[in-house]
Parts: structure tokens; sequence; C-alpha cells
């Protein structure tokens, strides 16, 4: 018999790019491929890289070179580059790194299977290979976006935005669902637009609720919510639906009217606020996640101000900030980079030092509150859990104590909360 070849899928960035991965590899076990976790032990690496910001470009492309290095010592066979950072670059990725056997583009699992022997299975798309833990996955439920942001270069890497049809979601539900996912992610460039292009509303609520009549679903999770336009219909479904969790990721960029203007954010200060607080009013328990951009070009230093008494006034749950990366073809490239890298750093570490005593007064109103928590793994002497108020990857986690000898990962117990530090709380199982 011919040896299967064996193929490792490298994923790189965000959340989307995992579930592009988790298609991926997928189609590949579909056309009988021998799938490896390690790509040291495969015959062709396919790396799906990032181009976000500078720092994920530089990450990707470190990554290639070290699996062209691979290649050149004899250990793996081929390298096929895919992703955001290819589809951006390709003509020069070319140039610059021609040990590459293929480059290809965004979602382009039709040619990276031909050129691997085998041939797409469209009716089966919907289905992955979950790489997360498998009782929470992430739905994809649009791609590309059609908000202008001036620092942005997802519509140049992704396109204009398209929504993915209401019943192929609801297809791939039921699939993650039948293989134990309990968590549903919910992201795209701007979950809030679902459904415009296709059927002329933002559709997003009734999606959720749709999705949350499917069985095995416990918790569904908003995140990449845009904050211009937030549909009112989407607040009534996360206060109505058990199921969906009170909790929102809704990215502001800035608060300072001078820099929405610049960023082309379609918003104002005094429009953020009063989206914030209606969300704080009519959703109970609301813990709202966003991040903000330091050191754009037309940020002054009262603009930081401003950004600075505006988180210690809103006090969000979660909280990242980033460091402005000038983009190449982006509305703001032309404004140059004026603002220094160190200034940039100082100015993140000291939002970021306002948000750790917000986290932490947040966190210890908890302590002797009972909550809802989803066990996602065993690390060292701890259960590691998430509330409703916690994404996974990127927010705190609840600790509680390997004592609790009955306690299964990817299942939900009600624990009380008995300590805290700034980012997690400690619990045990009631």
């Amino acid at each position: 018999m011919k040896t299967r070849e064996k193929v490792s899928v490298v994923t790189l960035g965000c959340a989307k790019n995992i579930v592009d991965s988790e298609r991926l590899m997928r189609q590949l076990q579909l056309n009988n491929l021998d799938l490896r976790v390690n790509p040291e032990e495969a015959d062709t690496v396919i790396i799906n890289t990032c181009g976000f910001i500078e720092a994920a470009k530089e990450e990707s492309v470190n990554t290639i070179l070290s699996a062209v290095a691979n290649k050149n010592s004899g250990l793996i066979k081929r390298v096929f580059v895919a992703g955001c950072l290819s589809q951006r670059y390709k003509d020069d990725l070319r140039v610059e790194i021609p040990e590459v056997d293929l480059y290809f583009g965004t979602e382009d699992y039709e040619n990276i299977i031909k050129s691997l022997g085998g041939e797409l299975k469209n009716n089966l798309l919907g289905e992955r290979i979950i790489s997360t833990p498998s009782h929470t996955a992430y739905l994809k439920i649009s791609e590309g976006c059609d908000h202008p942001c001036s620092f942005c270069a997802i519509p140049i890497m992704r396109g204009k935005h398209k929504s993915k049809p209401l019943e192929d979601l609801i297809s791939e539900t039921e699939f993650l669902a039948a293989n134990n996912t309990k968590e549903l992610v919910l992201i795209a460039q701007d979950t809030t637009d679902y459904g415009k292009d296709l059927y002329n509303k933002k559709n997003i609520a009734e999606l959720v609720n749709k999705l949350s009549k499917i069985n095995g679903i416990e918790w569904i999770r908003i995140m990449y919510a845009y904050p211009s336009h937030f549909p009112d219909d989407l607040i009534d479904e996360i206060v109505n639906n058990p199921k969906v969790c009170n909790y929102i990721d809704i990215p502001l960029q800035h608060i300072s009217d001078n820099v929405l203007k610049s960023m082309r954010r379609g918003i104002t200060t005094r429009q953020t606020k009063n989206l914030l607080y209606k969300l704080r009013e009519r959703i109970p328990g609301l813990a709202l996640r966003t991040t903000f951009i330091v050191g754009y070009p037309d940020e002054t230093d009262e603009d930081f101000k401003q950004l600075c008494e505006f988180i210690k006034d809103i006090k969000f749950e979660r909280l990242g900030v980033f460091t402005y990366s000038q983009e190449d073809n982006t509305f703001c490239y032309k404004s140059g980079d004026p603002v220094a890298q160190e200034i940039k750093n100082e100015r993140r570490q000291e939002l970021m030092e306002i948000q750790k005593e917000i986290s932490l007064e947040n966190n210890s109103k908890l302590v002797n509150k009972e909550l809802d928590v989803l066990v996602d793994a065993v690390e060292g002497d701890f259960y590691i859990g998430r509330t409703y108020r916690d994404a996974p990857e990127v927010d705190g986690e609840v600790l509680i104590p390997l004592d609790h000898n009955k306690i299964e990962t990817g299942n939900s117990y009600k624990a009380r909360i008995y300590d805290n530090n700034e980012y997690d709380l400690f619990a045990r199982i009631i």
C-alpha cells in the first residue's frame, strides 16, 4: 500500500484563523492524509499565517523561516504558506522566501487540497477537527469587513463583509454539538453586521436564538461586536435567552472624538458612552470586554488622558491594549508613525496598570458569590475553569483545588468563590 502523506497545520493569529485551520484539517482527514500535531513529524507543513500588525507579521515570517530550515536540513519535504500574510504579501514573499513550495490566500482550501493530491469535499465544509478543548468551539459567522477604519488592514486581506447562510451555521453547530461542544463562541470581523448582505438586515439576534435551540449547546458567547449601530434586538436576546452569556466583547479602540474621527470609527464619544450605559442598565451582571489602540498618529497627550479617565469611569471587566502599528495601504498609512515606540509602550503600560486595579476591585466583589464554572483543564494543583465572564484564551480563569476528585473537564459546576487576585478567581465546588 502507498504510504499516506503526513501533513501538519501550524496556526498563527486569531480565533478566526483557528476555524480556518480546523476546516482545512478536516478536509485533509477526509482525503485520507495523515495529520500530525508535531510539524517535525510531517512530510508537508502548512503554515496558516497572520498579517494583522507588525508583531504578528514578524511571528509569521519567523515560523516560515524555521520550517524552511527544517526543509533544507531534510527533516520535512515541503512547506506551504497560507492565510492573511500570504494573501497580503504573496508576491513579496515569493521573492524573499523562494524556498516555500506554494503560497495560498485565505480560506484557499480547494487549491491546498489539490496540491496534496486530493479533492475538496464541498458538502462537508462545515465539518472541522476541533483544536480547542472539545467542549468549547469558535463559530465564524461571517468573513471580511465593510467598515472603513483608517488603521485596519483586514479588508485588504479578507475582503468585504460576507455572512455565512443561517442554515449552514445551524448545520455546523449541530456538527459541533454532536462532537461534545457545549460553549459556542461567535466570531467574525464584526459579529453585529451578520446577515445584512444576505437578509437585508442585521440578523445576529435571530441567529443566536436559533443556535441556542440546538441540543447540547449550553453557552453562547458574542465576540467582536462593533459599537456603532449596535442592534437593539441583540440586547433583548442576551437578556431573555438563558443560554446567551451576559458577556459582550466590543472593541472600542479609543474614546476621544479627535481620535475616533481620525480612525473613521463612525461613532462619537457621547454615542459610545450612551451605548455602554444602556448595555450596563439593561443586561444584569454584564461582563464587558474591550480593546484600545494607543500611540495612534493623531493621539495627543490630552486624548490619552481622556482615555484613561474613560476606563476609570466604565470599569471594564476585561480590557486589552495594542500599540499602534503602521500598516501598508491603510487609510492612515500616509500619516506616518510619529509617536515614538517608547511613548506607545508607556501609554500601554499605564492603561494596563489602571485596568489591573479595576480588575482586582471587580474580582474582590465576587468573593463568597456562587457562579457556574465550566472546567477546561487540569494544571498543576488546580482544575482550570471559566465563568460566563471569561472567554477562552483571553480572559481570567477560575482555579479549583484538585482535592475535588469528582470533577470532569468539559462539565459545568456550581462553585463558590473564596479568594481572588487581579485577574483570576479561586473557588470550591458546592
